[in-house]
């Protein structure tokens, strides 16, 4: 499958166009002949005889950009004065800044906002903790830490690689779901270090937003964060994949008429994603599951079982799933399956094994950039694909679940994100799409789709009310604020 233009390899070339009769037609045109795609076309300056455009065009990778400059400069009549990694241009300075909520113009304002009048504010929350939440960024502030060893397909890049995706995950926070966020990027890889460390800047945070952490590290660090602190932690590669992927597919089974607890599953890719989003579709009711790693299909009796080689979270795994206890390669076990679930890598899935899969078969191939097997390869085997990616339909997609969890979270102050909230954002993001618009290429709803946010952030905090988490009413609500209650 050749790649096609993206807007990650987004490019502004400035060129000078001789002012006569069909240029930009010609300049469009090699533009095209060479495979790209034209975004923009903005006239800049009128000289005398020439006219001088920028022209944004999406290549397919950096190596493209030659192809379509090089083809610019080969016209008579046209100058490449310049060109502009646009993507470059957008992380230049970071992607996020702060900004006051108040102004500070008069020596009032300073009054009330830092000395003296902030001594009060401390005070009140010296003497009573819980105002935090109340009076200050806490109760709207979510840390995103990552220790930069699992970034998106990167890997282990470290802290300072990682953080522009923080940077990036703290504008999704706050465009969907008004959460302010700020990205935390430790320079360790000891789960000790990196607990110690989040502990110790908790008390600034309503919720922690684990990210890009590498399994198996990322249990154990996500397991002792829950048990020690009362705010929210969430490890998003883990649960808000797993809860994107549960949405889809009870979109998907009711447009099949499957039901979850008949289904066949197999899972390739067994990381933190991969362990995640088998263990919310086992909490759902889905009771055959077969799981499949690097070195293939998992079950109690493959070898480094036996001799206790395996790693403890692959131990529950294999306890815990595969009851026909099935062995060899992920394309050897297809057979009769309803659904593949791909969270490995690139093209590790041969298409043709496809057709021994039931009716109506079921590919959510995620991995990104390159999914497990391409959609166009799986459409004739399949009724339903799936990807990780924007360019295709059916994008399963992180930012459907975490703003609004957190959103929902936030707003009752529930000290952790549980297992119901999780199944009922699942349910939330799956009801946004009608029974009646369903179809093979819309069983989710869209990234952009601003209903989605609202209604995941609604369904956590009515399970958290249910479950008795809903800590806000402990608090003073702005609304309920008045003159005596001040003074107190």
């Amino acid at each position: 499958m050749s790649p096609s233009p993206s807007a990650q390899y987004s490019l502004t070339i400035r060129v000078e166009i001789a002012d006569r009769p069909g240029m930009l037609g010609l300049v469009a045109s090699a533009i095209g002949e060479v495979g790209a795609s034209i975004g923009s076309i903005d006239l800049v300056e009128v000289k005398e005889n020439v006219l001088l455009r920028d022209i944004t065009v999406d290549a397919t990778g950096a190596e493209h950009w030659d192809q379509i400059v090089g083809a610019l400069a080969a016209l008579d009549g046209v100058t490449v004065v310049d060109t502009t990694d646009r993507t470059f241009l957008l992380h230049i300075g970071g992607k996020i800044e702060q900004h006051n909520k108040s102004p500070l113009k008069t020596r009032a304002d300073l009054s009330m906002a830092y000395t003296p009048g902030v001594a009060r504010v401390c005070m009140a929350i010296h003497d009573d903790p819980d105002k935090a939440f109340q009076y200050t960024i806490k109760r709207n502030t979510v840390a995103v830490v990552s220790d930069g060893t699992a970034v998106l397909g990167l890997g282990d890049i470290g802290p300072r690689a990682a953080m522009p995706v923080m940077e990036g995950k703290a504008m999704l926070f706050k465009e969907f779901a008004n959460v302010d966020a700020f990205p935390i990027c430790l320079d360790t890889k000891d789960p000790d270090e990196i607990v110690a460390a989040v502990k110790q800047i908790a008390p600034t945070f309503g919720g922690i937003n684990l990210e890009d952490i590498s399994a198996p590290r990322c249990f154990e660090i996500e397991d002792r964060l829950k048990a020690e602190l009362d705010i929210p932690v969430f490890h998003d590669d883990q649960h808000g994949t797993a809860i994107v992927t549960l949405a889809a597919l009870i979109n998907a089974c009711k447009l099949t008429g499957k039901s979850l607890a008949d289904l066949r599953v197999l899972v390739i890719g067994l990381g933190a994603a991969g362990v995640a989003v088998t263990k919310i579709l086992m909490e759902a009711g889905v009771r055959h599951v077969v799981g499949a790693d690097s070195c293939g299909v998992l079950s109690t009796d493959r070898g480094d079982y036996q001799d206790g080689s395996m790693p403890p979270i692959k131990r529950w795994y294999a306890e815990a799933t595969n009851p026909d206890r099935l062995g060899g390669t992920p394309a050897s076990v297809i057979d009769g399956m309803d659904l593949m679930i791909g969270l490995s890598g690139a093209k590790v899935f041969p298409a043709e094994a496809l057709a021994r899969m039931n009716k109506d078969a079921m590919v959510f191939a995620m991995a990104n950039p390159t999914p497990e097997v391409s959609p166009e390869e799986a459409a004739p085997y399949c009724r339903i694909v799936a990807t990780g990616r924007s360019d295709y339909p059916n994008q399963i997609n992180n930012v459907l679940a975490f703003p609004g969890i957190f959103r929902g979270a936030l707003d009752v102050r529930a000290p952790q994100i549980t297992e119901a909230m999780k199944m009922a954002a699942a349910t939330a993001i799956a009801n946004i799409v009608p029974e009646s618009e369903l179809r093979e290429d819309y069983i989710i709803p869209s990234v952009f789709n601003r209903d989605v946010a609202p209604a995941v952030a609604d369904a956590v905090a009515a399970e958290a009310r249910r479950a008795g988490d809903d800590r806000a009413g402990d608090t003073i609500g702005f609304a309920a604020l008045d003159i005596e209650q001040l003074r107190n």
